[in-house]
């Protein structure tokens, strides 16, 4: 699998330890930084897994930073970027069977070592369960104007309606 790897300066020595764990599975890595504790800016390294990934430069990214959080805001800002930042396996799980996400974002400073290799291993091996979740999906990336307008009346009304899942979709 081809996978973009990217991390600030509070997450490159996770970053650096995936890269090696994915090139000894036979991965093949672009990594593009940072390499050091020199402070940068997280939101550079997020986009730039997000294209990678969105392009499709890259089958599946990965980003690291402090928290995980903001690094997952700024490859979320690219459209076709689908980051989690999953801290625990049963999230990591339902971000990719439920969500197809194609980016996972980590914290170097939250979360342990041990949690990340299975984290990393969770996201790369899971499929995405298309049969209910590809249309919620692709809604994903549908917040036209159309869309917003249907919002501001929720907005107005108090109430979300016409979200049903078609019962066609549902489990039997």
């Amino acid at each position: 699998m081809r996978i973009a790897l990217a991390a600030d300066h509070a997450g490159y020595e996770y970053k650096d330890r995936i890269v090696k764990i994915l090139r000894d599975g036979g991965h093949t890595i672009t990594d593009f930084g940072t390499w050091n504790s020199t402070p940068v800016d997280y939101p550079d390294y997020g986009y730039a897994v997000g294209e990678a990934v969105a392009s499709g430069q890259a089958d599946r990214g990965i980003v690291v930073c402090g928290s995980s959080l903001g690094i997952a805001m700024a490859a979320n800002k690219v459209p076709g970027a689908r980051c989690a930042p999953v801290c625990e396996p049963y999230s990591a799980d339902l971000a990719r069977r439920h969500n197809d996400a194609n980016v996972l974002a980590l914290s170097e400073r939250l979360t342990g070592w041990e949690m990340v290799e299975r984290l990393v291993e969770i996201f790369l091996k899971t499929p995405f369960d298309e049969g209910r979740h590809r249309e919620r999906v692709d809604k994903l990336f549908e917040y036209t104007q159309t869309w917003k307008n249907r919002t501001l009346k929720v907005l107005e009304t108090g109430k979300v309606t016409g979200a049903e899942t078609p019962k066609d979709l549902l489990p039997t």
